[in-house]
């Protein structure tokens, strides 16, 4: 039965050998405290509301980092920059509910390619490692960033691999957030340059490669039916466990089933509210929106 497979899913993500892989549809339930508008999250909110509301042409609109390419060439890059900040730095927005069940679990690794700050908050009073993609920087080989938080706040400065306490819990952000200081993926030139050197093995620093080997992944909040996201995660997850891991997708296209198939995923018809209502720890009712979103890398 599907409840029992959910709660052995639980029961993995609670010890840590199933490692918590958040995308845009885990902020489908998240609302303004004062406009009562909806978080943009997944690609297509992402265009609009970087667009003051309206469409952009059809090519643009197929994902968020063509769109954003596009503002960054005739605006800057800093436009894009502010546009994220003004969105993910404001504090008024309502909790997720996969977050609340983050905060009752506290998994020792999380790996999280939405750009807003609620995995940071959940772990705002635990030390924490994170890890932020970063694209495009010279002076560096390496395309990531890391900080060390104390309990209390973030590093002025970045860290090093080797100054990482290894007992804390790793936050992996690969498409960065405005906290400590803002960092995004977000063009297609930085999605270019960040995979590239993803795929070349710049991209993630040399403990977390030794420590994600024989994890699995429990895919929450994402859809995979477009390459940008396919490519990362393919990377993101290499040398993970038998399975690789489970994808709650309510309605997977045949698309999606090829290539979770060839990726060793199991695809389970459900969503996030489904997990989390065969949490026994947790109340029954969890929100009503609905959860399965398009990922908006």
């Amino acid at each position: 039965m599907m409840s029992n497979q959910l709660a052995e899913l639980i029961s993995g993500v609670k010890d840590g050998s199933i490692v918590p892989y958040l995308g845009p549809g885990v902020l489908s339930d998240v609302v303004h405290s004062v406009t009562g508008a909806a978080m943009p999250a997944d690609s297509d909110s992402l265009i609009l509301a970087m667009n003051g509301g309206k469409p952009m042409a059809p090519r643009l609109m197929w994902e968020f980092p063509r769109a954003a390419m596009d503002v960054e060439l005739k605006r800057g890059r800093k436009a894009v920059t502010r546009f994220l900040d003004a969105t993910y730095a404001d504090g008024d927005w309502s909790r997720s509910a996969v977050h609340d069940w983050i905060a009752s679990v506290m998994p020792p690794y999380v790996v999280d390619v939405n750009r807003d700050t609620q995995l940071q908050d959940t772990y705002a009073d635990r030390p924490h490692t994170l890890i932020r993609g970063v694209a495009r920087i010279a002076g560096s080989d390496y395309r990531f960033r890391i900080h060390h938080y104390d309990g209390n706040r973030y590093s002025a400065k970045e860290i090093a691999p080797d100054d990482v306490d290894p007992a804390l819990p790793i936050l992996f952000k690969p498409t960065g957030s405005p906290t400590p200081d803002a960092n995004y993926i977000a063009s297609d030139a930085d999605y270019v340059d960040y995979i590239t050197e993803l795929m070349g093995g710049f991209a993630i620093p040399g403990f977390l490669k030794s420590y994600r080997k024989g994890k699995r992944y429990l895919f929450l909040g994402i859809r995979l039916v477009r390459d940008t996201e396919r490519m990362m995660l393919s990377d993101i997850i290499y040398a993970a466990g038998e399975p690789s891991g489970w994808v709650l997708i309510d309605e997977p296209t045949d698309k999606e089933r090829r290539f979770c198939a060839s990726k060793g995923i199991e695809v389970i018809e459900a969503d996030w509210r489904d997990l989390l209502a065969a949490d026994p720890a947790l109340p029954d009712t969890v929100g009503a929106t609905q959860g399965t979103a398009e990922v908006g890398c």
